[in-house]
């Protein structure tokens, strides 16, 4: 009679356990896991210390917080990543990362939905530091922020409310500079606040503290955030009282003095010179500082005109459009004579319709013009620096005949003067098709 029993007993057990599977079950489809793919980038939940703290003491690693998983992205774990910069260049999120002021390297770590940020030298008491979080962080789905922020926080007094601004400039090159390296250091101090100019080359420091500062900027080509050598780099001093702006404009400086590099003849009397440097656009060329020897008796040859490379395209130009106003002139006067033999008046031209969007890209090219107009306005503070000099001479340069070339005192962007020296032969023009005048050996 126990048997029974028991059957019944584990036929109730067994109906037991295929209900709760159902329940299991059924409670699993009604929440399905998963959902619609996430598109938008990674936010800051918080940061430690938070912007805008004061945070005497502090001790260990400053931490920004997202609010999911980002892309550790290789050699995330390398320092570097701060104000100080490193020997090599900095690499994965180090890259995305700015602590400034530190004397040394910065240690960036991963921890899946955080960063870890933490000078070498360690947080410094009484001083406000800048920790800058640049656009590009990326999560598991490779959605990528386009804008970054930046945490200000003190280890010792109130944050103060002084800014300094500005744009950064390649001069040779005329044209804005992005993401160059910019330190601001308070006199005397060597240590610096470091931040990157943007897609239009401006930066911007905010609650720094007044005073005196040596503002550098650097073309950081090997992405070590160090000024190095054969890097352009511009450098001032700025006064910071509440607000300043600084205008930067970067160049490679060089010790030795320009050379010259090659020497092309532009036409019968013109010479082209090319330097090894870029020559100061302040110092007007100087006639007496070039001179031309007819080889091999170094008979001189006269130098009646020295040109910019711009003022020389400049003449050019002008005068292709004199000999294009006079042949259109002569063509309108023939077709005139003509139309008037033939009684007939000229065809009007036909009018060609709008395109569907030409507001639409007049609108686009005005929103343009006024975007980089104050960048134009700028370059146009400084006069255009050049490599070339175009030497006009008082006589023709004859075929087949080499001339010297010396220049004396040629000074480069740096101030730095130079002597050069180089030779060339004129070219002898190749005959035309069809030319019957040749010498011809019986």
């Amino acid at each position: 009679m126990a048997r029974p029993a028991a059957s019944a007993g584990r036929q109730a057990q067994i109906a037991g356990l295929l209900l709760s599977a159902l329940a299991f079950g059924c409670a699993n489809q009604a929440a399905p896991p998963g959902g619609p793919p996430r598109t938008t980038p990674a936010a800051i939940l918080s940061t430690v210390p938070e912007s805008g703290a004061v945070v005497p003491d502090f001790r260990g690693k400053a931490v920004i917080q997202f609010d999911e998983v980002i892309d550790e992205a290789p050699g995330s774990s390398g320092g570097g990543g701060g104000g100080g910069g490193g020997t090599g260049a900095i690499t994965g999120l180090a890259q995305k990362i700015v602590l400034s002021p530190v004397a040394g390297d910065v240690k960036v770590s991963w921890h899946r939905s955080a960063i870890h940020v933490q000078p070498e030298e360690g947080f410094k008491p009484n001083r406000l530091y800048h920790l800058e979080v640049l656009p590009g962080i990326a999560d598991l789905r490779r959605n990528v922020t386009k804008t970054g922020t930046t945490i200000v926080f003190s280890t010792g007094g109130p944050l103060p409310q002084a800014e300094l601004g500005g744009t950064a400039l390649l001069w040779v090159e005329q044209r804005i500079l992005t993401q160059g390296v910019v330190r601001a250091a308070a006199l005397p101090d060597t240590v610096a606040y470091v931040t990157l100019t943007d897609s239009a080359g401006n930066f911007r420091l905010r609650e720094i503290p007044p005073g005196r500062y040596r503002v550098w900027v650097v073309q950081d080509q090997n992405n070590n955030r160090r000024q190095d050598r054969r890097e352009p780099f511009d450098t001032v001093t700025v006064a910071v009282d509440s607000t300043a702006s600084a205008v930067l404009w970067a160049f490679v400086h060089d010790s030795a003095g320009p050379r010259i590099r090659a020497i092309e003849a532009v036409d019968s009397v013109t010479l082209r010179i090319s330097f090894s440097q870029t020559l100061d656009p302040a110092r007007a060329p100087d006639t007496a500082a070039v001179r031309v020897f007819a080889l091999p008796d170094s008979t001189p040859v006269g130098v009646r005109a020295l040109y910019r490379p711009a003022q020389f395209d400049s003449l050019q130009a002008r005068a292709r459009a004199v000999a294009d106003s006079l042949k259109r002139l002569r063509d309108t006067t023939a077709r005139k004579d003509t139309t008037a033999r033939r009684g007939t008046p000229a065809p009007a031209a036909p009018r060609v319709p709008a395109a569907p969007g030409g507001v639409a890209r007049a609108a686009r090219d005005t929103a343009a013009h006024v975007d980089t107009a104050r960048v134009r306005r700028l370059l146009a503070q400084r006069p255009v620096p050049y490599d070339r000099l175009v030497v006009q001479t008082t006589r023709l340069l004859t075929p087949g005949a080499k001339y010297l070339v010396r220049v004396r005192g040629a000074i480069s962007l740096s101030g730095v003067a130079g002597d050069g020296v180089g030779v060339i032969e004129i070219p002898v023009p190749k005959p035309l098709p069809g030319d019957s005048t040749k010498t011809n050996k019986r």
